[in-house]
């Protein structure tokens, strides 16, 4: 059977991307200070306005405005007339101290309850070395080389602001080319759109995509044409909006909340961390080639409500024993999964671009693979 599955990825400067990357880098200024602030800031940009808002209950002393500055400055904003310019841009702040009605829920003598009710999951498949599906993985590192070109100044032309979406053909499960590329970038106001789309063609796509998967590939570059105007002045953005972006790119479940500016008392983004790190686990073991966790929990309750596992028919054991060696051994309250996989550290503006599972970078430990771990799922083939 053939089947096409898309996924899309969008770079630093998409006003969305902004907002998380603004929300994530407030979170990270109050974790280097107070470890255990609980954070849950959001960010909203349009125009040449940023607003910050949610609830922060933190001994930590931050200027808001200085991080904001920096990280649109980061990006590569400085154009009021075409996007926003971090110079000049508007800052409404507006932030309160977490409810109390939530905070005895969260605050326990010697544990954590969960920060919300809610359900998380977590997803691998071996279509990709790093266990993630095809279309997300070539997606993002679209975007990525995108930024770099840019950053760079190999690419004068582009601009902050952009998007991919790749299209994969399957056949009977196994990614077998790529159907359709789409990228669509901002860029100067002087460039010819012939230039561009070359230019994007053979110094991105081609140098990313491995040649064997380009087979009768569609390419589409800026498809409506002009994308002069970008970034908040184009769009407005807000924090927790690009959700499978971040994840699995439309492959896997998805629960009720994003991860940017959430402490990982919060649930969504500390549970969500730790069911990737278990399917990625079951699938380097072999007992699967697709796994899918899902760990529900209960607002002010520590351990989850239930674990569940699905192999979508490609488990070489029965689903029950793999969900009973989860129990086995991964501790699932809050306190466990933020002490194992060392969250309470100011990593997480890095995670708000380009997606949070998948990544080689050290901060993210949700991505590890113990070896001790793999043996133990490995084993239940041998019983």
């Amino acid at each position: 059977m053939v089947k096409l599955l898309s996924s899309e990825s969008v770079t630093e400067g998409h006003p969305d991307k902004l907002c998380d990357r603004i929300s994530d880098a407030i979170l990270d200024a109050h974790i280097k200070q107070d470890k255990f602030a609980r954070v849950a800031c959001e960010t909203l940009a349009s125009g040449n306005i940023v607003v910050i808002t949610g609830e922060i209950s933190s001994t930590a002393s931050v200027d808001y405005e200085e991080i904001s500055r920096r990280v649109v400055r980061d990006v590569g904003y400085e154009d009021d007339k075409n996007a926003i310019d971090w110079r000049t841009f508007q800052i409404i702040k507006y932030i309160k101290e977490q409810s109390p009605d939530i905070a005895r829920g969260v605050i326990q003598e010697g544990d954590i309850g969960a920060g919300d009710q809610g359900t998380m999951f977590g997803y691998a498949v071996d279509e990709t070395p790093e266990l993630m599906p095809l279309t997300i993985s070539l997606a993002h590192k679209i975007t990525k080389v995108l930024a770099e070109k840019r950053k760079k100044g190999e690419a004068p032309f582009l601009r902050p602001d952009g998007k991919s979406q790749v299209t994969v053909e399957y056949e009977n499960g196994i990614p077998k080319r790529v159907h359709t590329v789409v990228v669509s970038t901002q860029h100067a106001s002087d460039v010819d759109m012939k230039t561009l789309r070359e230019y994007i063609i053979e110094e991105i796509i081609k140098k990313v995509i491995p040649n064997e998967f380009l087979k009768g590939t569609n390419y589409y570059v800026n498809p409506t044409g002009r994308f002069v105007i970008g970034g908040p002045l184009g769009d407005a953005g807000l924090t927790g909006r690009k959700t499978i972006v971040d994840t699995y790119g439309g492959h896997a479940r998805h629960g009720g909340g994003a991860f940017s500016g959430k402490d990982p008392t919060k649930v969504d983004r500390s549970a969500s961390y730790m069911a990737r790190k278990i399917a990625k686990t079951i699938v380097a073991s072999g007992v699967a080639k697709k796994c899918e966790v899902c760990l529900a929990y209960i607002i002010g309750i520590p351990e989850p409500v239930h674990i569940t596992v699905e192999t979508f028919g490609t488990s070489k054991v029965p689903e029950e024993k793999i969900e009973k060696r989860v129990k086995e051994i991964f501790k699932l309250k809050p306190k466990d999964i933020i002490d194992y996989l060392d969250l309470r550290r100011p990593i997480y503006e890095k995670t708000s671009v380009y997606g949070h599972f998948g990544r080689e970078e050290e901060e993210f430990t949700w991505e590890k693979i113990s070896k001790e771990e793999v043996e133990a799922f490995r084993s239940l083939i041998r019983i």
